[in-house]
């Protein structure tokens, strides 16, 4: 009842500067990402209300091209208006109940077919799941049994992340903190602009 988002969304991409210019303009739109360790499964991804964070990951991507088809030379963050729709929202404890249900379906498939079942992996000292593909497999399965069954299908994901360095010692907060949507149906993009600058000489609202 209460997975239909009301009112609208703030989201941030982070991509290169001319992926920003031809949105903007019309040409194209955002790239789906179909990665098999996509945290929230397969969609378009914004980090909600952090344009910073998205100019962040943007500027790793560039210092970490890695084997990237179209690498950063100039990273740039795209803001959206979005409406979530009907989310499948990771902060709400019923639906994080169906995300359960969702492995057991996984785990059944995979130990019937012989095949190993996907694990997170992890990268990096601070030893953190940045690779999930058990976490991507999980939520694509529960895509994947709604449509067979008829069920109305999720327009987006949402989900919050722990992630980076502690705050202060024994704190319970990371230095990379965040929301992350997965817009799984395009309509659920209202438009895109181009964040601006705060003026310094105005109090913030």
């Amino acid at each position: 009842m209460y997975s239909t988002r009301t009112g609208l969304v703030l989201g941030f991409h982070g991509c290169d500067k001319s992926v920003v210019d031809k949105v903007l303009n019309g040409h194209q739109s955002l790239r789906v990402s179909n990665n098999k360790y996509d945290w929230l499964g397969n969609g378009v991804y914004f980090w909600e209300n952090s344009p910073s964070r998205a100019l962040e990951y943007a500027t790793h991507l560039k210092n970490n091209p890695g084997k990237a088809v179209n690498p950063i030379k100039e990273p740039a963050v795209i803001g959206a208006v979005l409406n979530l729709g009907y989310c499948l929202d990771l902060l709400d404890y019923q639906n994080l109940k169906l995300l359960k249900l969702g492995h057991q379906i996984l785990v059944e498939s995979y130990n019937a077919s012989g095949y190993n079942i996907p694990k997170n992996k992890v990268i990096g000292d601070l030893r953190e799941l940045l690779l999930r593909e058990l976490d991507c497999a999980v939520i694509e399965t529960l895509h994947k049994v709604r449509k067979e069954k008829k069920l109305q299908q999720f327009d987006s994901v949402r989900g919050v992340f722990w992630e980076g360095e502690e705050l202060y010692p024994n704190a319970g907060f990371r230095e990379k903190d965040h929301i992350q949507i997965c817009i799984r149906n395009p309509n659920c993009i209202k438009g895109y602009f181009l964040p601006k600058e705060i003026d310094k000489s105005h109090p913030k609202v």
